[in-house]
């Protein structure tokens, strides 16, 4: 059965101490949601969580915050075994806790790819198998994992994060194959695709994604509302593209991919050939 009603459910929500992951802890726990955040940054995560009580003051569901790194193993595992001992049972898993960072490949160091590589899937991948056992107990559950639409796309720049996000788009998509048919076919599994969002992550200086000229016409909060009704509607996939040019780069990729990638090579040359006239 979908998770229709979230009154009293349990959402553990990383990365939790901003964007799309604050937001959407906000939302789940105006409907009536018991909500553990966790993040690495402390400080952030406090404040956080006084954020997420702000949001619906009237409740006497629990905000509890967690700190975690999520490419630790064993500190997930306590933050799903804290959830689980403190709220009962795990109804929702939504893992956004994400880094992201461009640049040529050649200029992309091991260290850097493996750091983003280890929170963006590895992160998600702790997550799952941490949580998954209480679910599997319960006999119901969910699961939405972020991806990106550069999971299902060839950015140029991106290479690294792209990486990580198809990652999480192809673990998804095995998962909810390994799921049908075992008995725990009433967890569910959502995977979030969305084009640029206003969080942080975009805002970085001097980092050569700048050169995409990215236009963010996402909000965290615009996010967080499609993610409830998609977990709501029990669906699998979940990709939000308001950028016209992505929208078409999606269409493009879906039914040729080499043509998706040659003229997605052509227009970023051209790109990179204007900003170098320019300078």
């Amino acid at each position: 059965m979908p998770l229709k009603d979230f009154a009293g459910a349990v959402a553990v929500i990383t990365g939790g101490a901003s964007g799309i992951g604050l937001a959407t802890a906000r939302a789940l726990y105006r409907k009536g949601a018991h909500v553990v955040l966790a993040d690495i940054n402390e400080q952030g995560l406090q404040q956080a969580g006084q954020l997420v009580r702000e949001s619906n003051a009237s409740s006497s569901e629990q905000v509890i915050v967690v700190t975690t790194d999520v490419t630790q193993e064993e500190q997930v595992q306590d933050l799903m075994r804290e959830a689980l001992s403190t709220c009962g049972r795990i109804d929702l898993v939504v893992t956004s806790a994400g880094i992201g960072r461009g640049g040529p490949v050649d200029a992309f160091t091991g260290d850097e790819m493996q750091r983003m590589m280890n929170i963006n899937f590895m992160g998600t991948y702790h997550c799952v198998r941490a949580a998954l056992p209480t679910m599997r107990q319960q006999g119901n559950g969910h699961f939405v994992l972020l991806s990106s639409v550069a999971g299902k796309l060839c950015p140029p720049m991106l290479t690294g994060y792209a990486a990580t996000k198809w990652a999480v788009r192809g673990f998804s998509s095995a998962l909810r194959a390994e799921l049908y048919g075992t008995g725990a076919n009433e967890i569910g599994v959502t995977t979030v695709y969305p084009s640029w969002v206003d969080t942080p992550m975009i805002h970085q200086e001097q980092d050569p994604m700048n050169l995409l000229h990215i236009e963010a016409l996402l909000t965290p909060e615009q996010v967080a509302s499609e993610i409830v009704q998609a977990v709501q509607d029990n669906r699998s996939d979940l990709t939000l593209a308001p950028n016209r040019d992505i929208a078409q780069a999606l269409q493009i990729m879906q039914s040729d991919q080499d043509k998706a990638e040659h003229l997605t090579g052509a227009g970023f040359w051209q790109l990179l050939q204007q900003h170098t006239q320019a300078q």
